[in-house]
């Protein structure tokens, strides 16, 4: 058995690296045409465009591995079953799932290896290719904001502003409300607009109603230049929330989704995006299951039929799993769900595929 094994993954092994070189040379020259003429247009060199290609090598990797998982184990499998070699193996007395183990013990690896791999490098580099690609064509990011509500950490006092300024670090007309300790109205400030000095808020031709000595009327108070020092929610908070989960770290990406739900802002596309990570992570388990299933289908034009498989399965994986992620985003299905439908479809698909598989 073991000779039987050494055998099948020497081949195996082989393949996958070959193919996984193919799948990451065709992401590498996706995104290379995608964004040509954006280079033409700001005439970027040869250098510079190798550059962001090497940050971009272990994100392509990442992408590539689970294809290429998939047609080196079909093609294995194939090539067994094209031979009559693998007649031979089953008449023996050796079943499909005892042949297709090691298969299914290399994707087990290469999802947790997929996992560590995407927190401890592929994201630091992905980052650095993203900031170089705009630096290189001179697209900018503005984390200004518009009708931005926000709550603060102890839930007391709620903003609401009709325009931040990032650069200014400045509010325009900002209404906030502070509650007491029971939920209860407390007081509320109107003003044109604020600024922040490094503490706390500035605001200008402010208006304050607050309960009057009696705590039964509301009195009125206005000020020019009201330092608001109770009000000490950082500039940050009202940015518009460019950034991408993607270029997060797990624990990152929790900790930004918790500051998300706490300052009231929409958090469903992040919490997808967070999820997503895991089920990304296990896909190269989901392929390797197709491919045992599938691996014997093909007797004729073994090479080609099953790298033509491998790239149709790779890309319905990801349009599923894309639409489904926009369906989560839109609130048409839970966070969880979004970001593992086509995880869950393919394991099915998978499972059906060895049970029927030829043996």
């Amino acid at each position: 058995m073991k000779t039987i094994y050494g055998m099948i993954l020497g081949t195996f092994i082989l393949v996958f690296l070959v193919s996984v070189l193919f799948f990451v040379l065709i992401v590498q020259l996706l995104d290379l045409f995608t964004n040509l003429w954006r280079y033409l247009a700001h005439d970027t060199s040869l250098t510079e465009i190798l550059r962001i290609a090497y940050y971009y090598l272990p994100k392509c990797l990442s992408y590539a591995i689970p294809p290429g998982l998939l047609f080196s184990a079909a093609y294995t499998l194939g090539m067994l079953y094209k031979n009559n070699e693998l007649i031979a193996i089953l008449g023996s007395g050796i079943s499909l799932y005892r042949l297709v183990l090691p298969f299914m013990l290399v994707g087990i690896g290469l999802s947790v290896f997929g996992f560590f791999f995407e927190q401890y490098l592929v994201i630091d580099t992905f980052i650095r290719k993203n900031e170089l690609f705009r630096e290189t064509v001179r697209q900018e990011i503005s984390y200004s904001n518009t009708n931005v509500t926000v709550i603060s950490e102890d839930t007391l006092t709620i903003y609401q502003v009709d325009y931040y300024n990032d650069k200014k670090e400045t509010l325009t007309d900002v209404m906030i409300l502070q509650r007491d300790q029971n939920g209860g109205f407390g007081a509320r400030i109107d003003a044109d607009w604020g600024e922040w000095n490094g503490r706390h808020w500035v605001l200008h031709d402010s208006r304050s109603y607050g309960w009057g000595e009696n705590g039964r009327s509301v009195e009125l108070e206005r000020s020019a230049l009201l330092q608001a020092t109770e009000l000490t929610e950082p500039p940050t908070t009202f940015r518009k929330t460019t950034r991408d989960v993607e270029e997060m770290k797990s624990g990152e990406a929790r900790v930004w989704i918790d500051k998300l739900k706490r300052a009231g802002l929409p958090y469903r596309g992040a919490l997808t995006e967070y999820y997503k990570k895991y089920f990304f992570a296990a896909s190269p388990f989901i392929v390797v299951l197709i491919a045992a299933g599938m691996g014997g289908r093909f007797k004729r034009n073994v090479l080609l039929m099953n790298l033509l498989t491998a790239l149709v399965v790779s890309v319905v994986y990801y349009v599923l799993q894309m639409v489904a992620v926009i369906l989560a985003k839109n609130g048409l299905l839970p966070p969880l769900a979004g970001a593992g439908l086509a995880f869950v479809a393919f394991l099915a698909i998978g499972s059906l595929a060895l049970r029927t598989a030829r043996t």
